[in-house]
Parts: C-alpha cells; structure tokens; sequence
C-alpha cells in the first residue's frame, strides 16, 4: 500500500470502469484534483507493481459531498475525511484489501486531528461499510438531495476515526 499518483490513474480509471456504472465515473481531472488536495489520502495497492485497488479519500467540510466527476480546490478547512471511492480489481477481490485502504486511511487522517469520517455508500454497498464500523446518518434534506444525485440506493453514512 502507498499513496495514489498521478501516474496510476490509467489504472484506476480502468478499475472505476470495472466497478461502477457509467453515471457514477469521474474523469482523470476530477480524480487527479483529489490527489492534488492538501489533505490527501489517496492510497494505491497494489501486487507485483500492479494496481489492483485504490482508495480516493480527502479531508473535506463535513456533510458537504462533492458532486461526481467535479474538480475540487479546497475551499475550507477539512472537517472530516471524506471517503470519494474504493475500488478493487477483479484480481484484488477477496483478499481484503478494502478494508487495508479504509483503515489506513482513517489512521492517517486522524493523526493529522480528523475524528469523522464520511462517505456516501452507492450502488447497495451499505452493507460493506457497515462492517467497517460505518452507519446511516441523518442527512438534512439540502444532504439528502445531494445524495440521491447517487443513484436510489445511495446512502449517506459515517463514523468515528478518532484514537
């Protein structure tokens, strides 16, 4: 595992592809903008130097879910750690990898001072991140108008990364 650069988005703009349907995939500026973010923490893993699953994860104000495939600036101080998208290749899955990328994710952001998590769970992927400790939040309907642009199964979830 290591931070996601620039010269692995072919890569995992062909995981994204693999992963999730065509309305929910962003392009290789919005990807490369949330690399480019202060608070960062993008992640690659990877297997024989091959990306095999990615993790798009930035500090970010809290309960405000960027739109999809939009370039961010950072506009205000990160509240939270916002959890864009995980992806697994094909040739990744079962090996919990997910999981290692959430993890260390949530470890680097709280010891840069992040207590929250947040994330937007698409596509009924709820059930995954439940079992990482996330949980249905109460979203005000100005939120939940953002995240049903997700698609109908969208759910806006969260959880605690302090130490």
């Amino acid at each position: 595992m290591r931070p996601l650069g620039l010269a692995d988005l072919p890569a995992a703009l062909a995981i994204q592809s693999e992963a999730y349907p065509a309305f929910l995939r962003e392009g290789e500026a919005a990807f490369a903008s949330r690399l480019n973010l202060t608070d960062s923490y993008c992640l690659a893993a990877t297997r024989e130097g091959e990306l095999i699953g990615y993790l798009i994860a930035h500090g970010w104000p809290g309960q405000s879910p960027p739109p999809v495939d939009t370039v961010l600036v950072a506009k205000a101080a990160s509240a939270v750690l916002f959890i864009h998208d995980l992806a697994v290749s094909s040739a990744g899955r079962g090996l919990r990898i997910g999981r290692k990328l959430v993890d260390r994710a949530c470890e680097l952001a709280a010891g840069d001072g992040l207590q929250r998590a947040e994330l937007i769970a698409i596509e009924g992927a709820a059930s995954f991140w439940r079992t990482l400790g996330f949980s249905e939040t109460a979203a005000s309907a100005y939120l939940a108008q953002k995240v049903a642009a997700y698609g109908p199964d969208a759910r806006w979830m969260s959880r605690d990364i302090s130490r």
